[in-house]
């Protein structure tokens, strides 16, 4: 038989746990943002959507399979299920339901788009760098892609040295761009650049035999290739990586509100797996054209996902 000393005892063993369990619920750090902003606080971007119950998406027309258009000339892809999460967080942070302005973009003119506030955010397959981010904000990456060029099958094209006075077609406003001129310089090479506005195009000159080869990301090409299966086999990727390109969703600058939004969005989809799921979905499943790239995600990108998931953005 328990004695009242003993259950005296043991009430003041459980208020000396909750005790302790309370100050370390207070010692937690708080979360460097709350889920909602008082209207009266919002600044910038956030302030922006708040105010017009709209926010606008930059989306691309042919970047398979991160921003594309599908049969109904609807925005999908990996970039635009990404957006689609910072939407919805962005949502809960100006505690109201907002609607999307999808707004189409090209290489040449996203980074105006995002600057001049026609766009807030950019979905597309948009490289990350020192130069760019003196005009723009970007989010964590979320790929890594390098610039490599895509032949027809037969080519003698195997290498960089082999475009020597060969038709290189290039997107325009890209880092793919930058690279062969920087790589025409520096070898002597005599390409002949053909700059197009957009991939799609890229991929037609090939096709049509207007140009030896075409230069962008190594997965555009696989996924311009995966959309056009039934010549498919008449192309392929050549040589090896003559740039490195981290992707991220890019933002105006000097928006402190929004830019935490979206780190905190970004190691949440990391944490919880969701980036991995949307990675498995549009580089490992059919596409809706029901092709597949199948394109296991990269060590490296794994560690960059996991570093993110650990709060450690890169």
């Amino acid at each position: 038989m328990k004695t009242p000393r003993f259950w005296w005892m043991l009430a003041i063993a459980g208020l000396l746990v909750a005790g302790a369990a309370a100050r370390a619920e207070d010692a937690q750090p708080s979360r460097s943002t709350p889920d909602s902003f008082s209207p009266a606080a919002l600044t910038g971007t956030l302030s922006k959507a708040r105010n017009s119950g709209i926010i606008a998406l930059g989306y691309r027309d042919a970047s398979v399979p991160f921003s594309y258009l599908n049969a109904r000339n609807e925005p999908i892809g990996y970039s635009i299920e990404l957006c689609k999460s910072l939407v919805s967080a962005i949502e809960t942070a100006v505690n109201r339901t907002l609607t999307i302005r999808w707004v189409p973009v090209t290489s040449d003119n996203r980074i105006d788009a995002v600057v001049s506030g026609r766009v807030d955010l950019e979905c597309g397959s948009t490289t990350s760098n020192l130069e760019r981010q003196k005009r723009v904000a970007f989010s964590p990456i979320f790929f890594v892609a390098g610039t490599k060029v895509m032949v027809k099958k037969g080519s003698t094209v195997g290498s960089f040295r082999d475009l020597a006075g060969k038709k290189v077609a290039v997107t325009a406003g890209t880092t793919n761009e930058n690279a062969l001129r920087a790589l025409d310089r520096r070898f002597k090479l005599g390409i002949q650049l053909q700059v197009v506005p957009d991939h799609a195009q890229g991929f037609a000159e090939v096709a049509d035999g207007q140009a030896d080869a075409f230069a962008t990301d190594d997965v555009l090409l696989y996924g311009l290739i995966a959309e056009h299966a039934s010549a498919g086999a008449e192309y392929r990727v050549v040589g090896d990586y003559l740039s490195y390109d981290p992707y991220g969703i890019m933002f105006r600058k000097d928006d402190p509100q929004l830019a935490q939004v979206v780190k905190d969005t970004f190691q949440e989809l990391a944490a919880d797996g969701e980036i991995d799921r949307q990675y498995t979905r549009w580089f490992l499943r059919r596409l809706p054209s029901g092709t597949s790239l199948n394109l296991p995600m990269s060590a490296q990108l794994q560690a960059i996902i996991e570093t993110m998931a650990g709060g450690e953005a890169q």
